[in-house]
């Protein structure tokens, strides 16, 4: 009787943990909802698939969407081209502001508000990075997906970027939220 009941209490613990384990998406599907929400996105704007030969980019509100990487993580439109010849140098400290929306609650409808730091103006809430050293914390913290425009634009430009979570805010990696991203760097002074 005793070992009746151990494998009856056995089967209904495997059943309750099949049922809880089928509710939760797998890392893989994490990945094919991101890819599809981001595909959505950018379905809906003018896309060209590679950077410049020459790294001079269409700017203004209208500009195309440029394909950063192969592997479709990273986009970048420029809004602001900067002032020529303000190039961000190895490991200089830059500030910037940003507002970000999430593309999957877009892609689902949600209509979701957009958050940052770019609406605090009078405060002290800018974020910053070392510039191409991601030995530092708020380097890594950021994602390369944040500084990858000042490896093409002046120091003082303004992009908008669709950034995957691979590339995106170390401590979100894991989540699969790709973020549809306005930015606006500046350099330190001091």
């Amino acid at each position: 009787m005793k070992k009746l009941q151990i494998t009856l209490l056995s089967l209904f613990s495997l059943l309750l943990l099949s049922t809880a384990c089928s509710k939760t998406k797998s890392y893989s599907e994490l990945l094919r909802d991101e890819e599809k929400a981001t595909n959505w996105f950018m379905s809906n704007q003018r896309v060209i698939d590679a950077v410049p030969a020459d790294s001079v980019f269409e700017s203004g509100p209208d500009a195309p969407f440029y394909k950063m990487d192969e592997e479709g993580y990273l986009y970048m439109q420029v809004v602001n081209p900067g002032t020529p010849g303000n190039m961000a140098t190895k490991d200089q400290l830059i500030y910037f502001r940003y507002m970000r929306t999430n593309i999957i609650s877009m892609y689902e409808g949600l209509n979701p508000q957009p958050s940052g730091n770019a609406n605090d103006v009078g405060g002290n809430n800018t974020s910053s990075f070392r510039f191409n050293n991601m030995l530092i914390t708020n380097s890594i913290k950021y994602g390369a997906g944040v500084q990858l425009p000042l490896h093409y634009l002046p120091i003082d430009c303004e992009v908008n970027m669709v950034i995957r979570s691979y590339y995106g805010f170390q401590g979100e990696t894991g989540t699969c939220q790709p973020f549809y991203f306005n930015l606006k760097y500046y350099p330190a002074i001091f």
